[in-house]
C-alpha cells in the first residue's frame, strides 16, 4: 500500500453507525445524486471509487450503468465487509479492494470519483493521493470529488462544531481554507471547476470536476 495516514470514519472507527450520520448530518442524497449526474457513467468505462467506505456510492454508480466497471478501494476493512453486502443486497458486482491510491494501476480507469475523504487525510496525503488518482486515469480521464470545501460564515461555525470535532484541525482546516482545487491542479490536472455546492449542519460540501489532459 502506498499512503498509510488516513482518519477512520466518524474520526473513531464507528464504522457501523457511519452511514447513520451521513445520512442524518449532510444531505446525503442530495450531493450523491449530484455527483452520480456529474460522474455520468458510461457503458465500457472503469470507474474507480477512492475512499468508497461503507460502499454508497460505488453500487450507486453500478446500479445506474451496468455496463461499467466499478472498482471500490478503502483501507478499513470493516467498511469493505458492509460495502460487500450492500452490493449483494442491490445484486450488483463491484471489485471491492483494500489499499490506497497509490495501490491503482496506472492508466487503467476512464474516472475517478472519491466523496467526504479528502478532508479526513493530512495535506501531505492529499497531494499524494490526487497524484496517484492522475496516474490511475486514462489521457482524458476525469476527476469528480465531493467533499468540505472552502467553508464561509455559518458554515465555517458549523464545520468547526462538528466535522473539526470529530476529525481534528489539522487534517480539515486546509479543506476549509479551500485547498483542494490548487491541490487538483498541482496533480496535473486541468479543467477545475465547482459543480455544485450543498449547505449541511455540518459545513458546505462543494462538488468539484477536474480532467487528466487528453
Amino acid at each position: 500500500m502506498g499512503e498509510r495516514e488516513y482518519t477512520p470514519p466518524l474520526g473513531t472507527g464507528d464504522t457501523q453507525d457511519y452511514d447513520r450520520a451521513i445520512r442524518v448530518w449532510t444531505r446525503e442524497r442530495r450531493w450523491r445524486s449530484a455527483l452520480l449526474q456529474a460522474t455520468a457513467p458510461v457503458a465500457g468505462e472503469t470507474i474507480v471509487d477512492f475512499g468508497c467506505g461503507t460502499g454508497t456510492f460505488a453500487v450507486m454508480l453500478k446500479a445506474a450503468q451496468l455496463e461499467v466497471r466499478v472498482i471500490g478501494i478503502d483501507p478499513d476493512e470493516e467498511a469493505l465487509a458492509i460495502a460487500r453486502a450492500k452490493a449483494d443486497q442491490a445484486r450488483v458486482e463491484v471489485e471491492w479492494r483494500r489499499g490506497f491510491a497509490a495501490d491503482l494501476e496506472a492508466g487503467t480507469a476512464d474516472a475517478a470519483v472519491s466523496s467526504l475523504v479528502f478532508h479526513q487525510m493530512p495535506i501531505a496525503e492529499k497531494a499524494r493521493a490526487f497524484g496517484a488518482l492522475f496516474l490511475a486515469l486514462r489521457p482524458g480521464g476525469r476527476l469528480l470529488i465531493a467533499d468540505y470545501g472552502r467553508q464561509r460564515g455559518l458554515m465555517r461555525l458549523l464545520f468547526r462544531a462538528t466535522i473539526q470535532r470529530l476529525d481534528g484541525v489539522a487534517d480539515t482546516q486546509p479543506n476549509a481554507d479551500g485547498v483542494l482545487p490548487d491541490l487538483i491542479r498541482d496533480a496535473g490536472f486541468v479543467d477545475v471547476r465547482e459543480i455544485d455546492r450543498v449547505h449541511t449542519v455540518t459545513g458546505t460540501i462543494m462538488l468539484l470536476g477536474a480532467k487528466r489532459p487528453a
